[in-house]
């Protein structure tokens, strides 16, 4: 049986992919750099390195590089405060799950731009503790974040599931020796997940495959 669950945050119980990438992208073209869908995939979702090397190939020196990535978090805060991003349905299966087994948020997001998500939802309720981008070093898909979850939870990694729509989410999830399940979005449908443990459709066939697999209650 499983004993806690780590969730990814954006893509997973929120639709806010495609704000940050439409903050990122219209900062990117104020210097004339283009960022399109599949570049967003692959630097970001892929690989985690983000897309500032297009500025500096376009001349932008450093300072004004972080002056770009400052005014986009604030662009993307900005939309996070403006819409509703909480994807549909998922509520009901947290509330479901949170009775029956441990889980926590391990997200790439910054506290702030968390916060901002969830100003007008009870979705962090239902989890022991979030992990953000300022509580580890360095970030998916590195190992790091969810081997800081398990520690925190005080658990094996073998009693621990990782929920991710990301490759390197589950990149991160598979180095860090955890067992992975998978339901893409939009813009991860078409990523390689081949090393995943499980991969899900939709949320209704993801919540019916983790009824099965986690205790009918709550266990430390």
């Amino acid at each position: 049986m499983v004993r806690a669950l780590l969730w990814d945050h954006d893509g997973v119980l929120v639709d806010t992919e495609r704000l940050y990438f439409r903050a990122t992208r219209e900062l990117l073209a104020e210097v004339g750099a283009e960022l399109d869908e599949a570049g967003y995939r692959r630097f970001f979702l892929q690989q985690g390195t983000g897309a500032w090397h297009l500025a500096r190939e376009r001349g932008c020196a450093e300072d004004e590089i972080q002056s770009l990535k400052r005014r986009r978090d604030a662009r993307y805060e900005a939309l996070l405060r403006s819409e509703d991003v909480l994807i549909p349905g998922v509520l009901p299966v947290l509330v479901e799950l949170a009775s029956r087994v441990r889980m926590a948020i391990v997200t790439s997001s910054k506290r702030v731009h968390f916060d901002a998500i969830h100003q007008r939802t009870e979705l962090p309720r239902h989890f022991e503790f979030v992990l953000a981008r300022e509580d580890y070093t360095l970030s998916k898909p590195d190992p790091e974040p969810y081997l800081a979850g398990v520690a925190r939870l005080g658990l094996a990694p073998a009693d621990c599931l990782v929920i991710e729509d990301s490759e390197r989410g589950l990149a991160a999830a598979k180095a860090a020796g955890l067992s992975c399940w998978v339901i893409p979005s939009d813009l991860t449908q078409f990523s390689d997940f081949r090393a995943a443990d499980r991969r899900f459709v939709d949320l209704s066939s993801l919540r019916a495959a983790l009824v099965e697999v986690v205790s009918p209650t709550k266990q430390r």
